[in-house]
């Protein structure tokens, strides 16, 4: 069976498309499991964290690619991370995630926070 000129093209574009999708398919991001199991707040980014947690090393390309990092601090970012240590977070961040751990919310958690931060810079 001869394709025409026309169809070719066509055929190749979909069926690239396919294993496109077929590929997307097979490991659905973390955000597309947490949004299938319906998670919000805090069981979210417990689980989100986990997620990419487990997701390893072999991520560190796209963490990066993520973060939108570019020359040195791409490069720095790439190395600790394939050698499996996870650059600190920034106070704010690990101030929350403490903060998350306390199960603090509304103006407990805004102050803890605040005061959490501060600390974190006198050091």
């Amino acid at each position: 069976m001869r394709l025409s000129a026309l169809a070719r093209p066509a055929l190749a574009s979909f069926l690239a498309a396919s294993l496109f999708s077929l590929g997307a398919q097979a490991a659905p991001s973390c955000a597309d499991q947490a949004s299938e199991k319906k998670l919000a707040g805090a069981a979210k980014n417990s689980f989100l964290k986990k997620c990419e947690r487990e997701a390893g090393p072999s991520d560190c390309a796209a963490q990066a690619a993520e973060k939108k990092l570019a020359g040195a601090a791409r490069t720095s970012f790439l190395k600790k991370c394939e050698a499996g240590a996870a650059p600190s977070p920034a106070p704010q961040a690990a101030c929350q995630a403490q903060a998350d751990g306390k199960k603090l919310a509304g103006a407990a958690r805004s102050s803890f926070v605040k005061k959490c931060v501060a600390d974190a810079a006198a050091k």
